[in-house]
């Protein structure tokens, strides 16, 4: 039976909760944009990294387009730059196709575990917590970094939205993983980093929200959303004996 300081079950996310993946983003941007620039020859690497940056921002912040795209990450980067060419008036497509795929695998390459992560999975384990992984997402994509890292083993159950066909938050999502279980919501945890897909999602279901806030910046100031508990990284949550 699981300790009495923990819950029956803990959902977990992927991204940004076990693997390193937001982390790396930023650095590697910037590294292609220098990279990129001597060959394109006509914009300087500051202005084609400010031009990404902008249309970041624009493209993923439109929720259909997000729900839609985020499937094919692969062809949404694409597209991505070739809105940022088009925005500084460059029209060498194949290069923006070049920069967003050696983006995509390059990401996926040097993704890694958050220190502590194994371990803290194999805490709970042994302590037969009851465990389920809910990441949205494409399938391909999330099993390989499920797979390059060793983390099915931990998990009674895997939920990943391109095979399932429902991303967090909805409550679907959530109430399938709890059923699979065999467990109630109030004795359940969520742990993840999105406040809206993971906090917000577990709470609508009563399932105990543990925020993962790695950047530990706290709370936005623009958020209604109040996790039951923040964290900085999962490790945090193993008891010291």
């Amino acid at each position: 039976m699981p300790d009495n300081s923990y819950p029956e079950a803990i959902l977990f996310d992927l991204d940004d909760t076990i693997i390193a993946h937001t982390a790396v983003a930023g650095d590697l941007w910037q590294s292609l944009c220098f990279e990129y620039a001597g060959v394109i020859g006509r914009v300087d690497s500051n202005e084609l990294l400010r031009t990404i940056d902008n249309v970041r921002d624009w493209f993923w912040a439109d929720p259909e387009r997000h729900r839609q795209k985020r499937l094919n990450l692969f062809q949404a980067r694409r597209e991505l730059l070739e809105f940022t060419f088009s925005e500084i008036g460059l029209d060498d497509i194949s290069i923006a196709h070049q920069i967003a795929d050696k983006y995509s695998t390059r990401r996926e390459e040097i993704a890694e575990l958050f220190p502590g992560s194994l371990d803290t999975l194999e805490y709970f384990k042994t302590l037969d917590i009851k465990m389920a992984l809910v990441t949205n997402g494409a399938s391909d994509l999330q099993r390989a970094k499920i797979e390059r890292f060793g983390l099915s083993r931990f998990f009674d159950y895997i939920l990943v939205e391109g095979e399932y066909g429902v991303e967090k938050p909805d409550k679907s999502v959530f109430l399938h993983a709890l059923n699979i279980l065999e467990v109630n919501g109030e004795d359940t945890w969520m742990i993840g980093d999105d406040l809206n897909r993971d906090i917000a999602g577990a709470q609508n279901v009563g399932v105990f929200s543990v925020w993962n806030d790695w950047r530990k910046k706290g709370l936005p100031d623009n958020t209604s959303i109040k996790p039951d508990r923040t964290i900085t990284a999962i490790s945090e949550l193993v008891l010291a004996p």
